[in-house]
C-alpha cells in the first residue's frame, strides 16, 4: 500500500470521529436544554424591541 491509501484511511477515520463527535454533542445538547430554549429566538426579540422605523 502506498501513502495515498493510508491518507484515504486516515480521512475516513477522521470523518467517522467527527461524525461521532457531532452525534455525542447533539445528544448532550438535547438532554441539557429544553425544546423551548433550543427553538427560541431571544436575539430576534431583542432586535425587534430596539429597532427604529423612520418613515
Amino acid at each position: 500500500m502506498d501513502i495515498w491509501n493510508f491518507m484515504e484511511y486516515a480521512a475516513w477515520a477522521l470523518s467517522a470521529l467527527f461524525g461521532l463527535f457531532i452525534i455525542i454533542d447533539w445528544l448532550r445538547t438535547d438532554s441539557t436544554y429544553s425544546e423551548e430554549v433550543l427553538t427560541s429566538s431571544r436575539e430576534g426579540e431583542l432586535e425587534a424591541l430596539t429597532e427604529e422605523h423612520h418613515i
